[in-house]
């Protein structure tokens, strides 16, 4: 009854890749994953404050970033989906960036490369699907309404299936609940099935809010 798994991690290895990519000693382990947080958040930070402000989204469009280190090198790849937002108009949005990281990290052993990568279909990916439902959100946009907007703008993006869940105190209701919706199929026993998945957390004025987000994106 109700055995939950993060549907990331139960499909490692079929449909889905580790996004830190590195081996290190067993005592060492939590250090390496200290360093990819502390790599991951310094970009988030850098991203927000240095984006250029978008009429349409607040958010900061990265779907995902990849780390993966070797003795001399750590790479870092952004999957960003407006990268509009950070570079146009900066030409040294990429050496700036990467200065600011390297800073903040002070690794001396190695060197530091980032390089972005942009997503064709960016709202066909969850994390950047809950920023902009956030934005809604907080701009005291129904609920209702802000969920079936974001299926409507996945399913410009050829995805077979979609199910969104908020919980907390929704439209500042003194008690809190669970409303989800799902469009499509979203088969979340079947390993093969290719599904992307995240968590967000949305500050409103009225407390928190919990988002979830699958998107059913193909079977292989």
């Amino acid at each position: 009854m109700g055995q939950k798994i993060n549907p990331l991690g139960f499909r490692l290895g079929t449909t889905q890749n580790h996004h830190s990519f590195w081996f290190t000693q067993p005592k060492n382990f939590s250090v390496g994953l200290q360093e990819d947080e502390k790599i991951r958040n310094c970009i988030k930070n850098y991203v927000q404050k240095n984006k250029r402000i978008s009429p349409g989204f607040k958010g900061i469009g990265i779907a995902r970033i990849e780390i993966q280190k070797r003795i001399d090198l750590i790479q870092v790849i952004i999957y960003i989906g407006f990268p509009n937002l950070l570079i146009e108009g900066r030409t040294r949005g990429i050496e700036e960036l990467q200065m600011n990281v390297q800073k903040e990290f002070c690794s001396v052993n190695r060197r530091l490369n980032i390089a972005i990568t942009r997503i064709e279909k960016p709202y066909g990916h969850p994390n950047i699907l809950a920023e902009y439902m956030a934005s809604q959100l907080k701009n005291r946009v129904s609920f209702r309404k802000a969920m079936k907007r974001a299926i409507e703008l996945t399913e410009q993006t050829d995805t077979k299936g979609i199910q969104i869940q908020i919980a907390g105190r929704i439209d500042g209701k003194e008690i809190a609940r669970v409303e989800w919706i799902r469009e499509g199929r979203v088969p979340l026993q079947t390993i093969h099935a290719k599904i992307d998945h995240c968590s967000y957390t949305i500050r409103t004025i009225h407390g928190v809010l919990g988002l979830k987000i699958w998107i059913f994106v193909d079977e292989e």
